[in-house]
């Protein structure tokens, strides 16, 4: 069974960084594409980045480019999202994904529970 979580949420204040991680178990990491995608109530769970299986291409949300960097460690079965400048429009929850690579949520069959990002202005 393949278990993703989420870890490195919080409250920050704007212009702050956070470090999210997602730990991949029960199957070969590098098998993966792994992204993040975020969700405020009431609104779809949109896209913000992906990372390819072996790491050598990514892919964001133009809103978080520049500001954010998503990158693997496959002997860790880790994925990460590096979170800087953030802006009270981050406030989210954010969710780990493994599966295909894109931008659609089609594409991941896995999902972490999520874990809560809220920046204050």
């Amino acid at each position: 069974q393949v278990q993703l979580v989420e870890s490195g949420g919080g409250l920050v204040q704007a212009g702050a960084s956070l470090r999210l991680s997602c730990t991949v178990s029960g199957r070969t990491f590098s098998a993966f594409a792994m992204g993040w995608f975020r969700q405020v109530p009431g609104k779809e769970r949109e896209f913000v980045a992906a990372i390819s299986y072996s790491g050598d291409s990514t892919l964001y949300v133009d809103s978080v480019k520049g500001r954010f960097t998503i990158s693997r460690d496959n002997a860790k079965n880790t994925v990460y999202l590096q979170m800087n400048s953030l802006k009270p429009d981050d406030t989210a929850v954010f969710y780990c994904a493994a599966g295909g690579y894109g931008r659609s949520r089609a594409l991941y069959n896995y999902w972490g529970r999520g874990t809560q990002v809220t920046v204050s202005s």
